[in-house]
């Protein structure tokens, strides 16, 4: 008797179970057609220490060597053991399997119809699945770091959802309730400690909406309890910054070189609409030549969409690499421009703000930050008469879409425009011209 079924084995390290002295238990997961199961190999490590890629333990010591063979060895005794259990049954579930490997009887029997035991994983357990995944995707480029440090902080606010809402450590995805998605937007906006704004808020129920559809595809729950929940409402209309008060920013005299370097990062964004992160890691190997002419350009792929964006280095963006090619950090880190952490960049821009007394529509001094920058570049450009698909390739843009968020057409532009149709359809005299 040979089974055809097929098997697969994978070790992983069960985050959601780690102790107090900060190790978690190493778990392997036996697949068997789409069926799983999940055995403990009663060994513990830091996260730090274990290697996702690998599936091993990265530390020195003897510890980590005989935690390395323990692996070693339960894959194979996993895979010899398989093999055994497939010259006696016509099919083998995962139960099986770990039974014989912990040394229980096998329990299923020929005759009797199988009945797989399905392990219901928690909500936690899928975010740690989901994060260890995104984790290979940043090493490979594929995805940006800065969207996964959002992903750990999101299930930082899920855990701490459960706890106050359920005084729970962790659920089921059968435990979900359709009042789940109201009561983690409840809590975020009203009684987080430091509550979120309604778009942030969305963005975060959204974002864990994803996480339990892996449940449904799981068929762990016939549907996602989320899924009435509407995460696209509460939209914030960002209010790009006039040219006159990115110009009065230009030229303010500034006399601490920290501000001055910020300003100059800023005015670089707003003439690139390259973001933060992508202004961050731009090198000299970014500008390329284009075209007969060898026009320079800047460009690379976004790290947020990983869609290239290309823009012609305008002269005050050259102006600005020209002005920082010597500059310390620059030489030593190989970068255009010298760039502060995110955090630093943001508070020296509202020092900055204050200093060029740029206001708001309200009349209190506007609080900047480096995506200010990134919707003027927008702003400036679609009324300046470059079309949209332009822009959203400059942008980095995934879809039009998106740009379409950073469009808000000046009555200037709407004036020229309406201007052109006018001198077409009208005399001067205003006499409407007869069609030929």
């Amino acid at each position: 008797m040979k089974s055809n079924q097929k098997l697969s084995i994978l070790f992983w390290l069960f985050k959601a179970k780690m102790t107090k002295d900060g190790k978690a238990p190493i778990y392997v997961r036996v697949t068997i057609d789409g069926l799983e199961d999940e055995i403990s190999l009663g060994k513990k490590v830091s996260p730090q220490d274990w290697c996702s890629k690998s599936k091993k333990v990265t530390a020195p010591g003897m510890e980590t060597k005989l935690i390395n063979i323990a692996i070693d060895q339960a894959r194979t005794a996993l895979t010899s053991q398989f093999m055994v259990l497939q010259s006696q049954f016509a099919s083998i579930t995962p139960t099986m399997l770990k039974n014989v490997f912990k040394g229980k009887p096998v329990e299923d029997h020929l005759d009797v119809p199988i009945k797989p035991s399905k392990k219901e994983q928690t909500l936690l357990e899928a975010f740690d699945e989901h994060i260890e995944k995104f984790e290979l995707m940043v090493q490979r480029g594929m995805r940006s770091d800065n969207t996964l440090r959002h992903w750990r902080k999101l299930k930082r606010h899920v855990t701490a959802f459960m706890k106050h809402q359920y005084k729970s450590s962790d659920m089921k995805f059968s435990q979900l309730s359709g009042l789940f998605a109201e009561e983690l937007y409840d809590y975020l906006t009203l009684h987080k400690p430091k509550p979120l704004a309604e778009v942030s808020a969305r963005k975060d129920v959204k974002w864990t909406r994803q996480i339990v559809k892996i449940g449904v595809k799981k068929d762990l729950i016939t549907r996602n309890p989320m899924d009435g929940f509407k995460c696209s409402g509460g939209e914030v209309e960002v209010i790009p910054l006039e040219f006159e008060q990115v110009e009065r920013i230009y030229r303010k005299k500034m006399h601490v070189d920290r501000l001055a370097e910020v300003r100059d990062a800023f005015i670089f964004q707003c003439f690139t609409g390259f973001a933060y992160q992508d202004i961050y890691k731009l090198t000299r190997d970014s500008i390329v030549l284009v075209g007969t002419t060898k026009e320079r350009w800047l460009v690379r792929k976004r790290g947020k969409t990983q869609v290239g964006e290309m823009v012609p280095i305008l002269p005050i963006v050259d102006e600005l690499i020209q002005k920082y090619k010597d500059h310390p950090y620059c030489i030593a880190f190989e970068k255009l421009i010298p760039v502060n952490s995110n955090v630093r960049y943001n508070t020296y821009l509202k020092e900055i703000a204050d200093l060029c007394d740029i206001r708001d529509i309200t009349g209190s001094i506007r609080r900047l930050d480096t995506h200010d920058a990134r919707h003027f570049f927008a702003d400036m450009m679609l009324n300046n008469g470059v079309p949209l698909e332009d822009v959203s390739k400059m942008l980095g843009h995934k879809s039009i879409r998106t740009t379409m968020r950073y469009c808000r057409v000046r009555k200037s532009r709407i004036s020229e425009n309406v201007a052109k149709v006018r001198n077409k359809l009208f005399s001067k005299a205003g006499q409407l011209r007869r069609v030929a």
